[in-house]
């Protein structure tokens, strides 16, 4: 499979995840793949599908449906089906995002001859649990991780050298996400029309899965305590949406901006599209998650964008924002913090502060990273 001229010519990359919907790694599966093909490479990707497939596709990427995504035995079923693809399709590299994916790839490729076999690079996207089901991750020719708590992480609980691990922050597509001074006009006319009270009040924002550990719930508590200084002066929308079967938080966050008095200060807007708008329009967007988060992509989507960003000091935001907007950082659990810093933004004569976004967290010195690593496991195996 692998010849000496691999770092010469363009290459075919098999990107292995559960599914393909919303969530952040998805998405930044998306948009390497389309990176990949425009730079004249090869792109395939294998999941279980979701709404993000008819994207993939129209943007030249191939995608092969195999239900992978189940943390269960009965996946095993798909270890055949799994090496038949991986037969045909005779990539360079093997990209795991995941560790179900992983070990079904694992499991394939056991059978096929060492001449047969693909480079194969794990991404660890978050802060797994530590057992042997978690270790997969580390089994691979080169292991990327997403900011340098990750690191650290792998580095403390799976027996690697951190020489042997390339820190690769996750990058925004900067034509996707523009430095904007503000939305639309057609999507400010939109918002108005369904969001009314929403009118003349500042715009917080939290985007982000639904899922009790993000922080939502904390975002309503500040809501709150600017609605007690402040009535009428600012509106908060949480964008986002839990994951498939999963609606009881949902119905627990509604209950509970209920029960603070904020019904009409905050909205759920659900799953959008149109994310460089609503970064856009808002004052600020926030990421509050309770746990150290292994990086925060909605960080870096609304920095690029010249919003600021309010984040717990802890995990991946914080090492984003200490680079990028260190004034948005907050003890973790600090509400009133949180109030005072949105009022001292909000109603600030200035403009927007400006934020120097830039390498290493677009997408494309992402991607040239990670093709990097790619070429250099290549050659380690030559």
């Amino acid at each position: 499979m692998y010849t000496s001229d691999r770092n010469s010519r363009p290459l075919h990359i098999v990107q292995v995840l559960p599914e393909l919907q919303s969530g952040g790694v998805e998405r930044g599966t998306i948009e390497f793949s389309r990176y990949l093909v425009t730079h004249g490479h090869r792109s395939t990707v294998i999941s279980n599908g979701g709404r993000l497939v008819r994207q993939l596709e129209a943007e030249g990427g191939h995608h092969i449906s195999i239900p992978i995504h189940r943390k269960s035995p009965t996946s095993l079923r798909y270890v055949a089906p799994l090496r038949q693809a991986l037969f045909a399709l005779n990539p360079d590299i093997v990209h795991v995002r995941s560790r179900m994916p992983a070990w079904l790839t694992w499991l394939a490729m056991r059978k096929l001859s060492p001449k047969e076999r693909p480079v194969v690079v794990s991404t660890f996207h978050g802060l797994y649990s530590v057992n042997r089901y978690s270790a997969i991750m580390s089994r691979a020719n080169s292991v990327i991780a997403i900011s340098r708590c990750v690191r650290d992480y792998i580095v403390a609980n799976y027996k690697l050298d951190a020489a042997a691990i390339k820190v690769i922050p996750r990058g925004v597509d900067v034509a996707l996400f523009p430095h904007r001074d503000a939305p639309s006009h057609e999507w400010t006319e939109r918002f108005r029309g369904e969001f009314p009270q929403a009118q003349d009040r500042f715009l917080l924002l939290m985007p982000g899965r639904l899922t009790r550990w993000k922080g939502q719930l904390d975002f309503l508590k500040l809501i709150a305590s600017l609605r007690h200084e402040a009535p009428g002066r600012y509106f908060g929308v949480i964008v986002g949406e839990p994951d498939q079967g999963k609606t009881a938080y949902l119905e627990e966050l509604t209950q509970s901006a209920e029960t603070l008095g904020i019904s009409q200060d905050v909205a759920f807007a659900g799953h959008r599209s149109d994310m460089t708008e609503w970064y856009a329009a808002a004052a600020a967007v926030f990421n509050l998650s309770t746990q150290p988060e292994p990086f925060g992509r909605t960080v870096i989507e609304a920095l690029a964008t010249g919003t600021p960003v309010i984040a717990y000091d802890q995990g991946g935001p914080a090492e984003v924002l200490e680079d990028l907007y260190p004034a948005g950082l907050v003890k973790t659990g600090d509400i009133g913090l949180l109030a005072r810093l949105v009022r001292a933004l909000c109603e600030s004569p200035q403009s927007r502060p400006v934020i120097d976004f830039g390498a290493p967290y677009t997408l494309a010195a992402q991607s040239e990273s990670t093709l990097d690593v790619y070429r250099s496991a290549l050659a380690a195996r030559n």
